[in-house]
C-alpha cells in the first residue's frame, strides 16, 4: 500500500497531489467554493490548511487471475478527506477513467454533505480503474475482494465505511462485506452500505436519492421568488438510477415531466412526456433511442438550452459550464449529480438570477439512506421503509432550513450558504479535537 505522494507508478497512473487548477473540472469546482466559504467564514489560517487537505490518500495494486490464465495488475485507490465529525464514510466505483482528482473531489464533497445533513461521519471516495464492460463476472469479484483485502487496515464500521457508486451495486458491496467479515472471523455487516436486504441492506435505499431530490424541489418551489406554473414544467438530464426514479417519483406526484436522457438521446415535449412509458422503454432496451413516446429528439445539449420551471441534471459533473451557462433557461436548477454546475457557470447563472439549489444539499438523500443503514446494522435491527421515508424527509427539510438559514444570515447564494455550513460544522469539530502531535 502506498501514499500518492511518494510519487510512485507512472505519471498516467498517479496525478501530483496539488495539480494544476482547471476551473471547469470537479477538483477545481469543489477547491474554489471551499476557498470562498473559508474566506467569508474567516477560517483560522491554521484549520484552513488541515481542511484543505484530505487526511490520507492509497493507492494499491490489484492483481487478478484472468478467465484466460493471464494476470492483470489493476489500479486501487482509497482517498479519506476528514474525520472530525466521525469515521470516513464514501462510495467506491469501478470504472476504466478513475481519475485521483476526481476521488479528491468526491471525498471532500461527502464531508461537506455529511455536515450539511449533520450526519457523524467524515468524507472518502475511492475504488479500481477497471473497464467493468470488458472483465467477466468472476474476474471483477476477484479484483474487488482483493482491493478489498489491500484496504483491510483502513476499512471498518468504526474506521471508513464504503457505500456503492458507480458500477459498484449491491452484489459488489455484498463481496466486500465478505470479504471483510472472512478476515475478521465474523459477520461485518456495517461495513458496507447500499447492499443487498438479505443481508441487512436497508429498505428505501434504491430511491433515497431520487426522494430526497423530490423533497428540495418542493421546498425550494416554494422558497424560490419565481412565477411557476400550476404543473412546473421539469427537464431531468439521466434516466438512470437517479434520473429515472426522480421522473416517475415526480410524475406520480403530478410534475409535467417535459424532458429527459440518457446518454445517446434526449427527448423533449413541451406538454409532458409520458414517464412510465419512457422508462419501461429504457428498462426494456438499455436505451432511450428509438423510444416511440411523442418528443422532439434531441441533444444533451440542446436538452439543457430548453425552457422549463426546474432543469435537475442528474448525469454528469460540469454538464453546465461556462460554454452553455448562458443559454439555460430554468428558472430554477437543482443539482441532482456530483457537481453538474461548474464553478464558472456557478457565478453565470447567480448573475443571471437563476438560483442553483448544490448538490452536497439536494442529491444527499444517498448519505441519510447509508446513515440509517450502518445504525440499523450496529442496532441489529430493521426500520419499516414509511420509517425510513419519514425520517429522510426530516432530515433533508432541517438542512434545507439551515441552509436558508445561513444564506439569508451571510447574505449568499444557496450554493455558498450550504458549503459555508459545512465548513463551519467541520472546521469546529476539528478545533474541539485539536492536533494530536
Amino acid at each position: 500500500m502506498l501514499d500518492f505522494d511518494k510519487g510512485l507508478g507512472s505519471e498516467n497512473d498517479l496525478l501530483p497531489s496539488t495539480p494544476p487548477l482547471d476551473e471547469e473540472t470537479p477538483f477545481a469546482t469543489m477547491m474554489s467554493l471551499f476557498d470562498e466559504a473559508a474566506r467569508r467564514l474567516g477560517i483560522n489560517p491554521d484549520a484552513y490548511e488541515i481542511l484543505r487537505k484530505p487526511d490520507r490518500e492509497v493507492a494499491c495494486a490489484v492483481p487478478v487471475k484472468l478467465d484466460n490464465g493471464s494476470i492483470a495488475v489493476f489500479d486501487g485507490y482509497r482517498v479519506l478527506h476528514n474525520q472530525g465529525l466521525g469515521p470516513f464514510m464514501g462510495p467506491i466505483r469501478l470504472t476504466p477513467t478513475l481519475k485521483i482528482d476526481d476521488l479528491r473531489a468526491l471525498a471532500a464533497w461527502m464531508t461537506w454533505k455529511s455536515a450539511v445533513l449533520n450526519v457523524p461521519f467524515g468524507g472518502a471516495a475511492g475504488g479500481i480503474r477497471i473497464n467493468t464492460k470488458r472483465r467477466s463476472v468472476k474476474e471483477l469479484e476477484h479484483a474487488v475482494r482483493r482491493y478489498t483485502a489491500s484496504m483491510l487496515d483502513y476499512i471498518g464500521p468504526d474506521r471508513d465505511i464504503w457505500t456503492p457508486d458507480i458500477a459498484a451495486e449491491e452484489g459488489v458491496m455484498a463481496w466486500v462485506m465478505d470479504t471483510v467479515s472472512s478476515h475478521h472471523r465474523y459477520t461485518e455487516n456495517a461495513v458496507v452500505t447500499g447492499k443487498p436486504k438479505v443481508l441487512s441492506g436497508t429498505r428505501g435505499a434504491k430511491r433515497a436519492v431520487a426522494r430526497g431530490l423530490r423533497t428540495i424541489l418542493r421546498l425550494a418551489i416554494a422558497e424560490v421568488d419565481a412565477d411557476f406554473d400550476k404543473r412546473p414544467r421539469i427537464i431531468i438530464q439521466g434516466a438512470g438510477k437517479v434520473g429515472g426514479n426522480l421522473a416517475q417519483l415526480l410524475h406520480e406526484a403530478g410534475f409535467r415531466v417535459c424532458g429527459i436522457s440518457d446518454v445517446q438521446i434526449a427527448i423533449y415535449n413541451e406538454d409532458g412526456l409520458n414517464v412510465p412509458e419512457v422508462l419501461s422503454w429504457r428498462l426494456s432496451h438499455g436505451s432511450l433511442v428509438d423510444c416511440p413516446v411523442e418528443g422532439e429528439r434531441i441533444s444533451n445539449e440542446e436538452l439543457l438550452a430548453r425552457p422549463c420551471d426546474v432543469l435537475i441534471p442528474c448525469a454528469v459533473a460540469n454538464a453546465i459550464n461556462s460554454r452553455n451557462a448562458n443559454s439555460v433557461q430554468a428558472k430554477l436548477i437543482i443539482e441532482g449529480a456530483h457537481g453538474p454546475v461548474s464553478a464558472r457557470a456557478d457565478r453565470i447563472l447567480h448573475e443571471r438570477g437563476v438560483p442553483v439549489v448544490p448538490d452536497i444539499l439536494a442529491n444527499a438523500g444517498s448519505v441519510v439512506s447509508n446513515y440509517f443503514e450502518w445504525v440499523q446494522n450496529r442496532q441489529g435491527y430493521s426500520w419499516i421503509e414509511d420509517l425510513v421515508v419519514k425520517r429522510q424527509r426530516r432530515f433533508m427539510t432541517e438542512a434545507w432550513r439551515n441552509v436558508v438559514e445561513y444564506k439569508g444570515t451571510y447574505g449568499v447564494r444557496m450554493r455558498m450558504a450550504a458549503h459555508m455550513l459545512a465548513v463551519q460544522r467541520v472546521s469546529a469539530a476539528d478545533a474541539l479535537r485539536g492536533v494530536y502531535a
